[in-house]
Parts: structure tokens; sequence; C-alpha cells
């Protein structure tokens, strides 16, 4: 990793905090020498019986997506789990980005895009929503059975300016776009 991307990438991977000796040394080895187009690195910390910290990065080369994710791991000693996964462009099936929009009926000449969520299917995984069904009739209490959505999960990155900021927002807008630009026209 050496343009001046890559430098950013690394600044990016700093700022976030989440061990960035470690996911710059996983990226490093997943990226071959191929050089940096575009990133996006998004730290997440989640609480449940404990705090637990997760990172993923995406990084956009001429040929694939390498996606690492960095996740917390239980033990005595701190401990992460790092993994790798590079996608070649052409195996991209889908980019699907979800704007959510401030005040949209007020949109003239550019949204106030106040969130956006970056999904990117190739195949891997998919994720079942599954609810149960009703009808019309509010007295009914007969069992309709399930309806359900089945969709492409191989990644999804949610960036909310209110909670990343708008630094964080821009970032991952302009992801959007090269990488949506990169599978352009591809099978």
């Amino acid at each position: 990793m050496t343009s001046n991307l890559a430098d950013q990438l690394r600044s990016d991977l700093d700022r976030a905090g989440y061990y960035p000796e470690l996911v710059a040394r996983v990226l490093e080895v997943a990226l071959a020498g191929e050089p940096v187009i575009s990133f996006l690195v998004h730290p997440e910390t989640t609480f449940d019986t404990e705090v637990r910290r997760h990172l993923t990065a995406l990084v956009l080369t001429p040929t694939r997506l390498v996606i690492a994710h960095v996740d917390d791991t239980a033990g005595e000693v701190p401990s992460a789990s790092a993994t790798t996964e590079a996608v070649p462009l052409h195996r991209i099936s889908s980019v699907a980005l979800t704007h959510g929009v401030a005040d949209p009926a007020r949109t003239r000449g550019g949204m106030q895009v106040t969130e956006l969520t970056v999904a990117v299917g190739w195949g891997a995984i998919q994720r079942l929503d599954l609810e149960p069904m009703a009808c019309d009739d509010p007295a009914c209490e007969a069992d309709h059975g399930y309806t359900g959505l089945l969709s492409p999960d191989d990644v999804v990155v949610r960036v909310s300016e209110q909670a990343e900021g708008s630094r964080a927002l821009a970032r991952a807008l302009q992801f959007a776009r090269d990488l949506s630009a990169a599978t352009v026209g591809r099978a």
C-alpha cells in the first residue's frame, strides 16, 4: 500500500483506533500489492453483556473488492479475530444503496442525505427475513403462515451522519459512487 489513497486508508484506520496495525497488516496481505482505488472504514461498538468492538474495511482495487472484518474475541487476554475476503469485481451481482434523507419534501437540486447503507452481494450469503402473515380482518385470529424476503447479505455497512459524522458519511457516499462505477457493465 504505497499510494496516497493507501496513506489515507491507513490514516482512517488509525483514526478508528481499533487495532490499526492489525487491520493494516491483514489488508496488506489481502491486497497482494494491488493499488487502492477507494475505501471505506467503519468502526462499530455494540453493547450486550459487555462492550464489543467491530471494524469493517472495504477496499476497492482495480480488480477486486477486499473486505476486512475485525472483532473482539472472548478470553482473559484481549484478543481479536481478523478475517479478509477478496471478491473479484466481475462476481459482484448487486450494489444496493439505501439513502436516508432528511425532509425529502424539500429536496430541490440535491438531497440532504443523513445516512447511507451500502449492501454488496455476490451470492455467498443470503438473509431470510420472515414475519407472520395477516389478513385485513382485525378480529381474525387464524394462522395465515409466514411471508418473507430473501435478500443478498454478503456485506452491509450503514453510516449515519448523526453517529459517525459528516466526514464519514461523505466518505461512504464517495465509496458507494466508486464501487457502483467499478461494477458497471460487469456480469
